[in-house]
């Protein structure tokens, strides 16, 4: 099986390509690379690639550039830290993803996965492919978020929303001026509906601009805990599972 590492973490795509080693001696890794600029160059001169491995998110923009500046013949297996809107399209059309830290029994399952359903079918995966990225360039975020002030219902602009929080049953939203309102949505909701760039759900029942985050410390058990503007009294500490993909959210 050749396979190309599209990852810019250069630890991420090492750790990647010895589980893909381990997984069949008879893996062969052509190349790793970092950026969307020289994955389009590649795939221009190569095709002998059986399956990719592609991280979302590049050193020079998101990997779904690749696809509208070439053809790309070969299956993708997509690995991401964030599991939000993407995740949807990607089963809608049957394209496998894994999260980071990537595990290596549900990265055997997304090989045998692409065995069974993507071995000699080139076109059909470039129309899935297709359909995908069409998919995400039309994907529509909130503007405004709906709230309810006693039996009058407004908005609050998501620009204007430092972070958005759970309180048993209820949902609400905090603005810059620490004016605090009542959502019609719950958390799961807005962490689809919210631009993923700005905005990230950091434990079950907080989601944070990222315009809010004054400071980051680290936490116990590998944790963090964030220093919010406003201040709030909700839980601020980054679950475990979360931190990787928040590290990665707040550097990008």
């Amino acid at each position: 099986m050749r396979v190309i590492i599209i990852e810019d973490e250069i630890p991420a795509a090492n750790r990647l390509a010895r589980m893909l080693k381990n997984i069949s001696d008879e893996t062969e890794i052509l190349k790793k690379i970092d950026s969307v600029e020289a994955a389009v160059k590649f795939l221009e001169i190569t095709d002998r690639i059986d399956l990719i491995f592609m991280d979302i998110q590049l050193a020079d923009g998101l990997s779904f550039d690749i696809f509208e500046q070439t053809k790309v013949k070969s299956p993708v297996i997509f690995t991401t830290a964030f599991d939000q809107y993407t995740l949807k399209a990607f089963k809608v059309n049957s394209i496998d993803y894994l999260l980071k830290p990537v595990d290596e029994k549900e990265l055997i399952q997304a090989v045998e996965k692409y065995r069974n359903l993507y071995s000699g079918k080139e076109n059909e995966f470039s129309e899935q492919i297709a359909k995908l990225v069409r998919e995400i360039n039309n994907t529509k975020f909130r503007e405004r978020l709906l709230i309810k002030r006693g039996q009058q219902l407004s908005y609050l602009k998501t620009d204007s929303t430092a972070y958005c929080y759970a309180d048993g049953k209820f949902c609400y939203a905090v603005d810059f001026n620490n004016n605090k309102y009542l959502l019609e949505n719950n958390l799961s909701q807005l962490e689809e509906q919210l631009q993923p760039n700005k905005f990230y759900r950091v434990n079950r029942h907080l989601v944070v601009n990222i315009e809010a985050v004054s400071k980051v410390y680290t936490w116990l058990g590998g944790r963090l805990k964030l220093e919010l503007l406003p201040a709030t009294n909700s839980d601020t500490v980054v679950s475990r599972e979360r931190v990787n993909g928040f590290k990665e959210w707040l550097g990008q």
